[in-house]
């Protein structure tokens, strides 16, 4: 009988243990097919440099053809003094590419790959020859404008970012090269805001429907630091000079915010804050790379004013309302501003206890970690970014006093 129970027992242990390993054999074979499926899809068949080299030569084949227009189309088609260097970022909504120009990196961007993906001026149709006159030119730029970023321009502004049409028979090219960027919302706020604002990418040139910014090194969600300090401030062991950097930073950061709330007509709201969508210049300067997601005030309460039942319906990225259960609508009015996220997805990364507790910590640290917690949870972005600011200044007097 006891032979019998022993025997029984190591073969229900035997079952049990194999019925364990399948299905850890199963889980394992699952997760690294789910892998290797996503990293397919998502990162090498959709940033290849054969798709990329593709695209570009689908440009230049239009440019040749005569379908497009764009001041560095010479450059990139015929004079290949722009050349291709490798993908960054391809998805249907985006493509960007990192190219050498003159001896110095830029990124061209897109929202499509293929200039037909974009819609003509509905003037062209009607126009066989040159009859468009420029208040008519002009109403027409201010309507799509408005259509794409939600806000009502003057002449004075929509003029700076108009290419001069040409009075010759490739007029209509120009026109339909233009209408295809303005049908691009990030390329439309860097053209508005790179005169007005530090934290905002250059447009270097155009081409067709693709736009040529300054290359800047973006930021990294797996790094401490976020940023790669080593290209702007040298490879140095300085654990001061570091951290200086960071404060520089920060106080940066805070700059952008309130000029963002305050300097332009209206609000202009950050929808998607990670350190990915922000690269810092040699001066420290924090700089938006990524604004697809960035909207003024008038087009944000359009986006979030939505059908609802519950305030979750009301969150777009991180921009987000209430639901008002009487009429099931989200409310207009954003309720979380910049500097809360900013606090919240940057800050809090660098104004830690951890870091705090080690041999590199910030000076009033703890000061700097009890508002940072505190911004992230508060509406009151005025008193938030007052005690901010000081605290940051205050910590860049005692660090040089460490000297």
């Amino acid at each position: 009988m006891r032979v019998f129970s022993f025997k029984w027992l190591r073969l229900k242990l035997f079952w049990r243990n194999t019925i364990f390993f399948l299905l850890f054999w199963v889980s394992c074979w699952i997760f690294v097919n789910t892998f290797m499926y996503v990293h397919r899809s998502v990162f090498s068949d959709r940033c290849t440099d054969e798709e990329s080299k593709n695209v570009l030569a689908g440009l230049c084949y239009d440019y040749i053809e005569g379908s497009v227009a764009g001041d560095l189309c010479e450059d990139l088609c015929v004079t290949h003094q722009l050349v291709y260097k490798h993908c960054l970022y391809y998805n249907p909504g985006k493509k960007v590419i990192q190219a050498d120009w003159h001896d110095s990196s830029i990124i061209l961007k897109s929202k499509s790959d293929a200039f037909s993906n974009f819609m003509e001026p509905f003037l062209l149709e009607e126009s066989d020859s040159q009859t468009i006159s420029d208040s008519e030119l002009l109403v027409m730029v201010a309507v799509e404008i408005k259509n794409v970023i939600g806000l009502d321009l003057s002449n004075n502004t929509i003029l700076p970012i108009m290419t001069e049409r040409k009075k010759s028979q490739n007029w209509k090219i120009d026109l339909a090269s233009m209408w295809s960027l303005f049908q691009q919302e990030e390329y439309l706020l860097f053209n508005l805001l790179q005169d007005f604002s530090r934290h905002v990418l250059h447009v270097i040139g155009t081409c067709g429907h693709f736009y040529a910014v300054e290359f800047l090194s973006a930021g990294h969600s797996w790094k401490q630091s976020l940023f790669n300090l080593e290209e702007v401030i040298g490879q140095c062991n300085s654990g001061h000079k570091r951290l200086n950097a960071l404060l520089d930073i920060a106080v940066s950061f805070l700059d952008m915010v309130h000029q963002f709330d305050n300097d332009f007509s209206h609000r202009l709201h950050l929808c998607d804050v990670k350190p990915e969508n922000f690269a810092i210049r040699n001066d420290l300067t924090v700089v938006a790379i990524d604004m697809d997601m960035a909207f003024f005030e008038p087009k944000m309460r359009n986006i979030l004013e939505q059908k609802c039942t519950s305030d979750k319906d009301c969150n777009f990225f991180d921009c987000f309302s209430t639901c008002d259960l009487k009429t099931y609508m989200c409310g207009a009015q954003r309720e979380n501003n910049n500097l809360q996220v900013i606090c919240d997805k940057i800050f809090r990364r660098w104004f830690t206890l951890s870091i705090m507790k080690s041999g590199n910590s910030f000076p009033l640290q703890e000061e700097l970690h009890r508002v940072v917690q505190q911004c992230a949870r508060s509406t009151n972005k005025d008193k938030q970014y007052t005690e901010l600011y000081k605290l940051l200044r205050a910590s860049q007097q005692q660090l040089q006093k460490r000297k």
